[in-house]
């Protein structure tokens, strides 16, 4: 059993990088591709009068936007993946990882102002900014300042780069050579090689200074890129992971990124939305199991009854019944105050949540009910919603799987030998009918968190659901990414796990 697990656990790596590749090809070639993202989160970003184009590519810059699909997707496999190669990260205080300082982009270049003398003068004057301090916290202190500054450097330069393909464009059109001029509105740098230039043109006046700026602002992302590279290598921080090959080969923990759009670590998102969908699957999990197996193994048991034809039909009632419907109207009547108002319309906590008591309690007011009573009322539609569907698929599966075996020869014979009725139903002809219910849970688990996220946006509860959804409408790459890895692990994890049971279950069943 050992080998053929460890041999399952190595083929999850592939199968883990072909669904995440998939996903973020998908990604890459859907409408708007990743400017989708960039576009979002800069469109309110750039300033009063200012060109949206330059916000947008400061955007694409912090986050790789730029470089191939291919690069992208092996850089945050190199971030994702408990391999590291190359020099170790570094953790800070509140648990960011810290990365060596990325070299600055290529400047575009041409014949009338590469011999500027700016980028000399601006290198010299900002080289020497880095002096290692006398503590560490001294010294971490320094590179927080001098990672700000790196920061406004790079941020200035890639504007002023920006600003610079678009007077190109702007050159490109007066001298009609609009054809190398992209969707954008901006001249690429592979392009600049094929425009004519003619400094006689009004417009390029304007291609000059902007030039002139973007070179002086590189000389100065260039030298505040170096004082940061320097303060990296004295290690302010701890490092991250455990060494194997010092500076080539390290193993950590997984590093989800950073969003996009809501500029915070993907990790820190997923921790807080991941217990609330958890909470919402381990209730309804068992409570489909503990509901639909007993009534599925009655049934088949009476096969025919009243208590047969019953269940049957009213699961079969509920399944057809689709879940956005039955949240609608949970919401519009069993919680809408102007009919029963039973129970909350949304959330997961009342509002004075945060100032009640735990536990519920009898004070001067009556019965208070406490938190954990107020989670759970809350928790009573989503739960319903989530649960009901399931009961008739594993109530069917458990029903049809024990008559198959009613009817085996061996069933017979323990019947020949006087073998009780209750032993037969137990001990005979359920063991052997859960093959079918263990291949049941495999597809039910993972179902029932991408179903959770139909309900989570019904109810307006902020769990993985909502963080998914949300990801999804604004191109937020990182996140669809890392709910992929966990959707995947535990899809593969359920395949694993039933196999294992497969083996208990069934005695004939071996992986040697």
């Amino acid at each position: 059993m050992l080998p053929y697990i460890s041999r399952r656990l190595l083929f999850m790596i592939p199968t883990l990088i072909g669904m995440t590749f998939m996903v973020y090809c998908l990604i890459a070639l859907a409408p708007g591709g990743f400017s989708a993202s960039a576009s979002a989160a800069a469109g309110g970003g750039s300033p009063a009068g200012g060109d949206p184009r330059i916000a947008e590519a400061r955007f694409r810059d912090r986050f790789r936007l730029d470089e191939s699909v291919v690069v992208q997707y092996v850089q945050w496999l190199g971030r994702i993946s408990p391999v590291k190669f190359g020099a170790r990260a570094q953790i800070d205080s509140t648990g960011e990882r810290i990365y060596a300082p990325r070299t600055v982009p290529a400047m575009m270049m041409a014949t009338p102002w590469q011999g500027s003398d700016r980028s000399a003068q601006s290198s010299a004057a900002a080289t020497k900014t880095f002096i290692a301090g006398d503590s560490a916290v001294a010294l971490r202190q320094q590179y927080r300042a001098l990672a700000r500054e790196n920061g406004s450097a790079r941020e200035a330069f890639v504007g002023a780069l920006a600003s610079l393909r678009i007077a190109l464009a702007q050159y490109a059109e007066a001298t009609q050579q609009s054809s190398l001029v992209d969707q954008r509105g901006e001249l690429p740098p592979s392009n600049v090689s094929a425009l004519r230039i003619d400094i006689s043109v009004a417009q390029w006046s304007a291609v000059q200074s902007a030039a002139d700026v973007a070179l002086a602002a590189r000389a100065t992302a260039s030298a505040s890129r170096e004082s940061l590279a320097l303060c990296f290598t004295a290690l302010p921080f701890e490092q991250a992971g455990v060494p194997v090959i010092p500076g080539v080969l390290s193993i950590g923990a997984p590093d989800m990124g950073w969003s996009r759009t809501k500029n915070r670590p993907v990790a820190s998102l997923i921790l807080e939305a991941l217990p609330v969908t958890l909470l919402i699957n381990l209730i309804a999990f068992p409570m489909i199991y503990l509901v639909a197996i007993p009534t599925g193994m009655l049934a088949a048991a009476r096969r025919g009854s009243w208590f047969d034809v019953i269940s049957g039909g009213f699961f079969i009632a509920l399944w057809s019944i689709p879940v956005v419907w039955a949240g609608v109207l949970a919401v519009g009547f069993l919680a809408n105050k102007q009919y029963l108002g039973l129970f909350p319309v949304a959330g997961l906590h009342a509002t004075n949540a945060s100032s009640i008591a735990f536990l519920p309690m009898w004070g001067a007011d009556g019965f208070q009910p406490g938190w954990i009573l107020d989670v759970g009322w809350h928790l009573v539609l989503p739960v319903v919603c989530l649960v009901y569907a399931g009961f008739a698929v594993l109530s069917r599966q458990t029903r049809a799987a024990m008559l198959d075996n009613f009817n085996a020869d061996y069933v017979r014979t323990a019947k020949a030998k006087g073998v009780s009725r209750r032993d037969i139903v137990l001990r005979h002809v359920f063991r052997n009918s859960l093959l079918p219910l263990i291949t049941m849970f495999v597809s039910i688990f993972p179902a029932m968190l991408s179903g959770s996220v139909i309900v989570e946006k019904i109810f307006s509860i902020p769990g993985m659901g909502s963080l998914m959804l949300e990801a999804v409408s604004l191109h937020d790459s990182e996140v669809m990414l890392a709910n992929t890895i966990m959707v995947g692990c535990v899809s593969l994890v359920a395949l694993l796990i039933a196999d294992i049971l497969y083996a208990m279950a069934d005695p004939r069943v071996s992986y040697a």
